[in-house]
């Protein structure tokens, strides 16, 4: 009769339940210079990653109790505590050779700053086909299809 009890109770929870605070998928970034990536919703699941980048962007895409299932740029996926989580946002460079980064969300504008794949970049606001950015002392516009951590046809404000 224990045993039956306690099959219907793990039954009654579902494992991955999604909690009522913001709609799934959603961009987070990470808020530590060190945070782990497992693979499971809990410390008793192996580190599967260890990311050493503040303000990496990661996608949420689910949710456990204070755990959240999270893919990053690569499409590695895992579990990440809230507590390494921020909800600011920011971006990826990405491809293989330098983006310009521009005065104005035009392709002729002024270049104020080149960007290597990789750069991790402060999210402001993005237009239906340029965001602008701030990596340093540098605030400009990059097409979406040059980085990672926005959803097509997002409107950041």
């Amino acid at each position: 009769m224990i045993r039956w009890v306690a099959v219907v109770l793990c039954l009654a929870i579902p494992a991955g339940a999604q909690s009522a605070e913001r709609d799934l998928p959603r961009f987070a970034s990470i808020k530590s210079d060190k945070a782990y990536m497992r693979t499971g919703p809990g410390l008793r699941y192996p580190v599967a990653w260890v990311y050493t980048k503040r303000d990496m962007p990661l996608e949420i895409v689910a949710e456990f109790e204070a755990w959240r299932q999270v893919r990053d740029w690569k499409g590695t996926m895992g579990w990440m505590h809230t507590q390494v989580l921020s909800s600011r946002r920011s971006v990826i460079v990405t491809g293989a050779a330098t983006h310009p980064l521009r005065r104005d969300p035009a392709p002729d504008a002024t270049v104020i700053a080149k960007l290597e794949p990789g750069v991790i970049a402060r999210l402001l606001e993005c237009k239906p086909d340029w965001c602008r950015i701030e990596v340093s002392r540098f605030r400009g516009w990059l097409p979406r299809g040059e980085f990672w951590g926005v959803r097509d046809g997002e409107k950041v404000e």
